[in-house]
């Protein structure tokens, strides 16, 4: 049984190398008294997307909460360890984590705009709540996030319609322009495509890998042929553990880890 067999600690030295914008260091994060994530270590590099994988319940969209002090905002969650922005730790209580979940964007697996406002006030939303109320700024900021993930010829001429009136992946890629108005410096991705057809999915990708060269970008993603495509780097999650990290490429082509082979041949899931 895979259950039974020792997980061993990943080596993250293999992308020792350039600049990392993002930096988690034994991040131990539990729910009540289970231990959701076990003392997991990680680089991210800046203008590159990391690939989280593992089978459900490995504890990956867990770790990605952690990046953003999500995860303390649920009943009974403790985290520990250290995540550094730019060197910063996030962490510290010198820190507002307010102002950090705004450097570090969310975007979660369900589309969830907000469904009393326009097109056009769901990406402006975050940008008067920090204060920003001149028109023309604001007009600029929402066309340029709508570009950006590649919206804005579609609902150009309906910015008044409710963000709610979209397809499915419209309406992932407006959370996304939303995430962006507020120019954080790292984008989360939790499973942002799993719930899209393939063409909408498509679109996804797409964005993302035009999107990394402004941003260090982690997703988190169920689908491996996804990963491939669009990360440069893949951490393999397995029951809480980092079992292995490294380039994409060496991941799913030459994996050193016998629990790794297995899981991206598709022996387990």
């Amino acid at each position: 049984m895979m259950e039974t067999m020792k997980t061993p600690v990943a080596n993250v030295s293999s992308v020792d190398k350039g600049r990392y914008k993002l930096v988690a260091e034994n991040i131990i994060a539990s729910y009540d008294d289970i231990v959701a994530v076990k003392n997991i270590s990680m680089k991210f590099k800046d203008k590159a997307v990391t690939a989280l994988i593992g089978p459900s319940g490995c504890g990956k969209t867990t770790f990605l909460r952690c990046l953003n002090r999500m995860h303390e905002l649920t009943k009974n969650a403790k985290v520990t360890g250290k995540v550094l922005l730019d060197g910063e730790d996030l962490y510290s209580n010198a820190v507002d984590p307010i102002i950090n979940r705004r450097k570090i964007g969310m975007v979660f697996q369900k589309p969830n705009p907000f469904p009393t406002m326009s097109i056009y006030d769901n990406v402006a939303a975050g940008l008067k709540l920090n204060g920003i109320n001149k028109k023309n700024v604001i007009d600029e900021i929402v066309e340029g996030c709508l570009k950006m993930v590649y919206l804005w010829d579609e609902v150009k001429n309906d910015l008044k319609k409710p963000g709610m009136s979209l397809s499915g992946g419209q309406q992932q890629r407006l959370c996304i322009a939303r995430a962006l108005a507020i120019q954080p410096e790292v984008l989360l991705m939790d499973e942002p495509a799993s719930a899209l057809d393939p063409i909408a999915t498509q679109k996804i990708e797409e964005m993302i890998t035009e999107l990394k060269k402004e941003y260090a970008i982690i997703i988190v993603t169920h689908n491996m042929q996804q990963a491939t495509r669009v990360s440069d780097y893949t951490g393999f999650m397995y029951l809480g553990d980092l079992v292995e990290f490294g380039e994409t490429k060496q991941i799913f082509e030459n994996p050193r880890n016998e629990i790794t082979a297995k899981y991206v041949q598709g022996q387990f899931g």
